[in-house]
């Protein structure tokens, strides 16, 4: 295998390497949601306000922290460069992992929940290395496949995570996922390779000074906004899924089987189409494909607010899917395209903060809305959601289509006109 690698164009080889580690990173931050509460329940005597508190405390937390550093890991890659942030990250998660099972008590966990945020960044950087490094044909195709990486992870993590914990206990889970973390550590660290220049101590631009390095700033910030929103409507439906599924089903059948299908369906049709939607996007513009998306998200979101069973929940769901294939990676792409490559993993790492915020904003979000308004209610105003998204996109790229950027100018970001 590691011959076959070595017959690689560099960039081949780590996409390669950085999709498992991404594939890893996915199923490191979903896997423990199938247990997470009952691993909670286990570190003390809580009622069942505090349960419940505890256990959303312990999941929001990575994801706010996450938020919160990855400007700070983005600035540092730009000028250290990505190969170590992704060691730094990898060997960062399988100490924490290892060390959240050995935890005695809640407060301990939701530090190691909170370092596990802290020392994220992974995707963020093998998104950065792959765009910087990546043949800018073959750009679209490469983001698309990290996608399947991620989304792929995020779609067997709880399902692994669920037959770790039957088969061998909550704590030896963590274990394993940490051990596989140090897989991912050694691989990164024998076989990718960066072409990277260093900027000098004192070089580093400021945030400020980031942003006007950007040739379309307001474009960057439109993406930014897509991508928080995108995370948002995805993850709404997280608190309810199993509920809405158990209302559809009247309580007949596995609820539990059959919320997994529903929650598998969005990850299964982004594996599936990413990649090639990736390849589609860099033929006829991605700006064009984020559109496509959004009108295919609007046309699935809002009839899934009227199912009336599990499968139309479920092919809904999958339909979802198709069209996150459609814009996850043309967000990717177009942010490649639209930034200079001295300051790629800083806005890298923003577009991970928007959406590390989405990720919490969303489960926050549908639990309001499905009591106020019912489980259907999330899927309705999510569909208003995505056409507010579309709007605000649409402003934002409107001087690609009326060619009110020059032909000089739209070169030198690598956007179409």
């Amino acid at each position: 295998m590691t011959k076959k690698l070595a017959g690689l164009p560099t960039w081949q080889r780590n996409l390669f390497v950085l999709w498992f580690g991404v594939f890893m990173t996915g199923i490191g931050f979903s896997e423990v949601l199938p247990f997470l509460s009952l691993y909670v329940d286990t570190l003390g005597n809580f009622s069942k306000n505090q349960l419940t508190f505890y256990s959303g405390l312990a999941f929001a937390i990575t994801f706010l922290m996450t938020a919160i550093v990855s400007p700070f890991w983005g600035k540092l890659a730009d000028s250290k460069g990505r190969k170590l942030m992704l060691l730094r990250a990898s060997l960062g998660m399988a100490i924490v992992f290892l060390l959240m099972g050995l935890a005695q008590n809640i407060w301990q966990l939701v530090f190691l929940r909170a370092l596990q945020g802290l020392f994220g960044g992974f995707v963020s950087n093998a998104n950065a290395m792959i765009a910087t490094q990546t043949p800018k044909e073959r750009s679209g195709y490469a983001l698309g496949m990290l996608v399947t990486g991620v989304t792929g992870g995020q779609l067997l993590g709880p399902f692994i995570g669920g037959i770790l914990a039957s088969v061998v206990s909550y704590r030896v889970s963590f274990f394993i996922t940490g051990i596989i973390f140090l897989l991912v550590f050694t691989l990164t660290l024998t076989l990718v390779k960066e072409e990277f220049t260093p900027i000098e101590r004192g070089a580093s631009p400021s945030r400020k000074e980031v942003f006007k390095l950007l040739p379309f700033p307001k474009l960057t910030v439109g993406l930014f906004t897509t991508t928080f929103i995108i995370q948002t409507v995805n993850l709404s439906i997280s608190p309810i899924v199993a509920l809405f599924v158990r209302e559809l089903n009247h309580g007949a059948g596995s609820t539990t089987f059959l919320a997994g299908v529903v929650a598998a369906m969005p990850g299964i049709a982004t594996m599936i189409a990413a990649p090639r939607f990736g390849r589609i996007g860099d033929r006829i513009g991605t700006h064009r494909m984020i559109m496509i998306g959004f009108v295919l998200a609007f046309i699935f979101m809002l009839p899934t607010g009227f199912v009336t069973t599990v499968w139309q929940l479920a092919i809904m769901r999958f339909m979802i899917g198709i069209s996150d294939a459609t814009m996850l990676p043309a967000v990717q792409t177009m942010l490649t395209k639209s930034t200079p490559r001295e300051i790629t993993s800083r806005i890298f790492a923003y577009n991970q903060s928007f959406q590390s915020l989405g990720a919490v904003a969303g489960p926050m979000l549908g639990t309001v809305i499905a009591s106020v308004l019912d489980y259907n209610g999330i899927f309705i105003f999510s569909a208003f959601l995505i056409v507010l998204n579309a709007i605000l996109f649409f402003i934002r790229t409107r001087f690609l289509r009326a060619g009110e950027v020059s032909v000089s100018a739209s070169k030198a970001a690598n956007l179409p006109i």
